[in-house]
């Protein structure tokens, strides 16, 4: 039997992924580039304002009206390595990596959502 206690206990101590994901819409390989502290959190998050309608990108929001959510994918590319410094803020070390994934994506160049 499953302890239910000791479940929360252990979804509230792990510590979530943190780097760079993609929203890639298969039918077109068009994508969405992001960085996030929570990966998983950050997906949930991405496809419950897409299904209600109200996602930030407009562009993102119309195709996954027209296509549907099966032709949308969520994949990371990049995590980062957790430090075992206590409250190491990750933020920098993400916006690092978002340059270098921007840098070598060239999202804004390609087909992608990503505006300027």
């Amino acid at each position: 039997m499953i302890d239910r206690k000791e479940v929360i206990r252990d979804y509230k101590a792990r510590i979530p992924e943190k780097g760079i994901f993609v929203i890639r819409n298969v039918t077109n390989n068009k994508v969405f580039l992001g960085s996030t502290l929570s990966i998983y959190g950050k997906f949930n998050r991405e496809r419950f304002t897409l299904n209600l309608g109200t996602h930030q990108n407009a562009e993102l929001q119309k195709d996954w009206k027209a296509f549907g959510e099966d032709k949308f994918s969520f994949e990371v590319l990049e995590t980062l390595k957790l430090k075992d410094e206590p409250g190491y803020n990750y933020e920098e070390d993400l916006q690092i990596l978002e340059m270098i994934w921007i840098e070598k994506y060239r999202p804004f160049e390609k087909n992608c959502y990503n505006t300027n």
